[in-house]
């Protein structure tokens, strides 16, 4: 009879927390697809994201002309629709990341904003649909907390790249052990940002060497040269075009507030080679972490501590490129029994979005305790799983011995 009751509990527990993380991620969910349904009606939606800035490198390069002058960019994004009193940008992920811009010089900029933003639904659906499958697709609701975690979503409002790069590393990690070449070509999706994997990117090039996985790495080179080849005939003077951008770029005087630039911020503004100092650190604890395990290496389990202490420790980052949390997390939640640690992750999406809500703005501090949180959750969720799994072996050792001593006492 306790144990009839008992049960009841557990289950009534259990139902009550599927009940508080439906409502949450349904919230966030219907917010996002509002806003989806709205902005191609409303120019001033598409032009006010960081989508006006691809869209309008895009139309440089589609006229031939220089995609990082910095009076050109803002001409054409302040006559798309972006508000006089704000400061655009120039797209700053590297020269091979121009021939996503491209097709998009094609384009209008509601047509562009749908076909943008279409792409970037179908990154995440795709990259949240291959995780449940890699975890052998449990029948499960834990599946929306990927769906609807914040970073992600405000990826989609925000017209941000990080999703694409959640996509790549998706691909990586289902493809490494079956199609190594494969999997090397989609990590180039990856080096759009290449700042947020230099620990995990050291840890690759090591095992790639151990394991001797030179086919992972030829799979690489070849996207990443075929790239190259193709802005090349997009815009010859790229790379040339670059460099001068970046060396007046400006970056030591952005609020681009993570972990690194606060730290920087703090000790000496004006010393720019403090933002690494955190990113070294993460690159050789990272390091120490793979080499005892080198050869029974796991990405999908190891790679996880691994992609989050990249996200804590790299030079900038903004709140939206903790999308690539999200393989580690939804690792963490289909691990744990623990009810109410699936509800605390469901809690932290809504907390951004109520920080979002209340005007906040992304370069706001309020939002660096974004990347510790994600980590720190991912190791009390693991965890807890391995203290139940010990305590487990411990009662079964002790089941085992019974018998055994009751025929001693015989």
């Amino acid at each position: 009879m306790a144990i009839r009751t008992g049960s009841s509990n557990i289950q009534t527990k259990h139902d009550y927390a599927d009940i508080l993380i439906a409502i949450i991620t349904g919230l966030m969910l219907v917010h996002v697809t509002l806003y989806l349904c709205i902005m191609p009606f409303v120019r001033t939606l598409a032009a006010g994201n960081d989508f006006v800035v691809y869209w309008a490198t895009g139309q440089q390069l589609a006229h031939h002309s220089n995609p990082y002058d910095w009076n050109a960019m803002m001409r054409i994004e302040h006559s798309a629709g972006l508000a006089a009193g704000r400061q655009g940008g120039l797209m700053r992920n590297p020269p091979w990341g121009l021939i996503l811009a491209w097709p998009l010089g094609f384009a209008g900029l509601q047509v562009g904003a749908v076909l943008w933003s279409l792409a970037q639904l179908t990154s995440l659906m795709v990259s949240i649909h291959t995780l449940w499958r890699m975890h052998g697709s449990p029948r499960t609701s834990l599946i929306w907390l990927g769906v609807a975690f914040a970073p992600a979503l405000l990826c989609l409002i925000t017209g941000q790249t990080s999703v694409f790069l959640l996509l790549g590393f998706v691909q990586f990690l289902r493809l490494h052990r079956s199609h190594p070449f494969r999997a090397g070509a989609s990590l180039w999706l990856c080096t759009l940002k290449p700042h947020l994997f230099l620990p995990i990117g050291i840890v690759l090039l090591a095992w790639i060497l151990v394991s001797k996985k030179y086919r992972l790495l030829a799979g690489a080179t070849v996207a990443m040269a075929a790239s190259c080849l193709a802005v090349a005939f997009i815009d010859p003077a790229a790379w040339a075009e670059y460099a001068r951008m970046m060396r007046n770029a400006g970056i030591e005087s952005e609020h681009i507030l993570c972990l690194s630039v606060a730290l920087r911020l703090w000790l000496s503004p004006q010393r720019l080679w403090l933002n690494y100092l955190p990113t070294a650190v993460g690159c050789t604890w990272a390091l120490g972490y793979f080499w005892p395990r080198r050869h029974t290496w796991d990405w999908m389990r190891n790679g996880s501590p691994l992609m989050l202490t990249s996200l804590v420790t790299a030079p900038y980052a903004w709140i939206s490129d903790g999308s690539l949390a999200i393989p580690a997390l939804l690792q963490g939640a289909y691990l744990t029994r623990s009810r109410m640690l699936l509800v605390v992750l469901a809690s932290a999406s809504v907390l951004i979005e109520i920080e979002l809500f209340c005007g906040f703005k992304l370069d706001s501090p309020l939002y660096l305790w974004t990347a510790p949180a994600w980590l720190g959750w991912y190791l009390l969720a693991t965890r807890i799983k391995r203290t139940e799994a010990k305590q487990n072996r411990i009662t079964t050792l002790k089941i085992a011995e019974t018998p055994h001593r009751a025929m001693g006492s015989l």
